[in-house]
């Protein structure tokens, strides 16, 4: 026996339990089969996850997420607050702070000087929707998109704020949307992954919050769902090109040697991440073929370019990821994620804020506009927002035409669009100084059940175990899907 085989056949003491365990485990499995781990009441998903089988009809195919990370000003754009002006300098009343904690950036200061918006607001559609001079495009839509201004998180600096918007725990480790999404919904294409992460590049100042693999990753659930970071720079995916000098007849004749190994691993030691390895393997082969087609923009006409912007032609802008966006759409692409960074104005907002939204004010308006030509909005939902909201008062010096805003988590707006949302809905209210919320509270676990609830999952049947608890996106507690801005 050669030595590859001798270590092939080597056991551990707890693969030797584990298989010994199999008796009786695989009655038990027999019963736990049709839900896995995925737990549905009288009715299941699949564990591998299969289009349509849904726990009831989607409105929504699949989802693409605008995530603005660094926290948009919502005073500044979508939540008009025009009393303020009166109130330019003076301190904020500890009536409405009501003993709120701080930032430690602005903990020490002796005044919060409320800091108007400069920018103007005007009423925008049949709806009548409030939006900033500063995003004209999205503007335009307002009859179109549904804005929510009322929702609220419990963490108050970014790294945990945007793991747990996006996961669902201010601790990491958990899985994040698109993994679930992933998990309980399965790809429309074998040759593309069923969750994709694009990362852009900004206008605004340098130094922003880092972003950590971690969230787009599959957490405790096979490592398959995580999602795939595609690079605007060199292969789109890490060593997706063959070597020089292998051709792919000898990609294909290693890789099926590989899997061999792994099938044999598999059926020695029972590791569902071997399964996962064998898929993903796989699927690297097919990509070499898939991703250069998708990432190949040539073919995209004048108009669809003028469309975007000429931002749009330079790979890694967010104009450019938006409209990769739409061909991974096109594609069957259940989730895209579209990350960018530099909305953390604690200073000089004035300065940079118009940078950020002049990144992203038209491409975000034509995302919208090219799906809807190709009748695809009704069936793909739009996501736009950050991860919490900033303060009415100033951080640092304050004047007529500069402030900065410190972190704010007790509410932010964000904005919807196409499957499943009701056009020129207004959900949601604040006081007058944005700083609390008055009626419609949303909570970001509101949120994500909201999602799942357009793609057709309802989020209380959908968990998988670890550590032995059911674990789910959306907590243990009661949450509500937000029904007013669903058609």
């Amino acid at each position: 026996m050669s030595p590859l085989n001798d270590y092939l056949t080597l056991e551990t003491r707890r693969q030797f339990f584990g298989r010994s365990a199999m008796g009786l485990g695989k009655a038990a499995l027999a019963s736990l089969l049709a839900g896995s781990s995925l737990r549905s009441g009288d009715a299941a998903l699949p564990a591998a996850g299969l289009a349509g089988q849904q726990h009831f009809r989607p409105k929504a195919k699949r989802a693409i997420y605008l995530f603005m990370s660094g926290a948009p000003s919502q005073i500044d754009l979508f939540d008009h607050k025009p009393k303020m002006a009166a109130l330019y300098d003076k301190d904020l009343p500890e009536s409405i702070r009501n003993g709120q904690r701080l930032t430690t950036m602005t903990s020490g200061q002796k005044r919060f000087p409320v800091a108007p918006s400069i920018y103007k607001f005007a009423r925008h559609g049949q709806s009548g929707g409030w939006f900033s001079e500063l995003i004209p495009n999205i503007a335009s839509m307002a009859d179109d998109i549904a804005v929510v201004r009322s929702l609220w998180t419990e963490a108050i600096n970014h790294d945990p704020a945007i793991t747990y918007i996006q996961t669902g725990s201010q601790i990491p480790g958990r899985p994040s949307l698109g993994a679930w999404l992933s998990y309980g919904l399965g790809s429309e294409n074998e040759n593309l992954p069923a969750f994709v992460v694009l990362n852009s590049t900004w206008s605004a100042k340098r130094d922003a919050q880092a972003l950590f693999s971690r969230l787009w990753g599959s957490g405790f659930l096979p490592s398959k769902h995580q999602g795939v970071a595609l690079r605007s720079k060199g292969d789109p995916v890490l060593y997706l090109s063959n070597p020089q000098g292998v051709s792919p007849e000898i990609r294909r004749a290693m890789l099926d040697g590989v899997q061999k190994l792994n099938q044999r691993h598999y059926q020695q030691a029972g590791d569902p991440e071997t399964q996962a390895r064998i898929a993903q393997y796989e699927m690297a082969f097919r990509m070499q073929t898939s991703v250069p087609d998708l990432t190949d923009l040539s073919t995209e006409p004048d108009h669809i370019f003028d469309l975007y912007g000429p931002e749009s032609r330079k790979p890694g802008t967010y104009a450019y990821n938006c409209l990769l966006a739409r061909r991974l759409a096109e594609r069957g692409v259940r989730f895209t994620q579209i990350f960018i960074r530099g909305w953390d104005q604690h200073g000089n907002l004035t300065g940079d804020l118009p940078l950020q939204c002049g990144d992203v004010d038209r491409a975000s308006w034509a995302l919208v506009q090219d799906l809807k030509m190709r009748g695809m909005l009704d069936d793909t939902l739009i996501v736009w927002g950050g991860e919490f909201g900033r303060t009415i008062y100033c951080q640092g010096g304050l004047s007529p035409t500069n402030y900065g805003r410190d972190h704010h988590p007790r509410c932010f707006s964000m904005w919807f669009a196409g499957g499943g949302i009701k056009g020129g809905a207004n959900h949601g209210e604040t006081d007058d100084f944005s700083y609390n919320i008055v009626q419609d509270p949303v909570h970001i676990h509101d949120l994500n059940a909201t999602i799942l609830h357009l793609l057709g999952i309802d989020h209380e049947r959908i968990s998988a175990k670890h550590l032995g608890l059911d674990v789910r996106l959306t907590g243990v507690e009661k949450r509500h899907i937000v029904q007013p801005i669903i058609a």
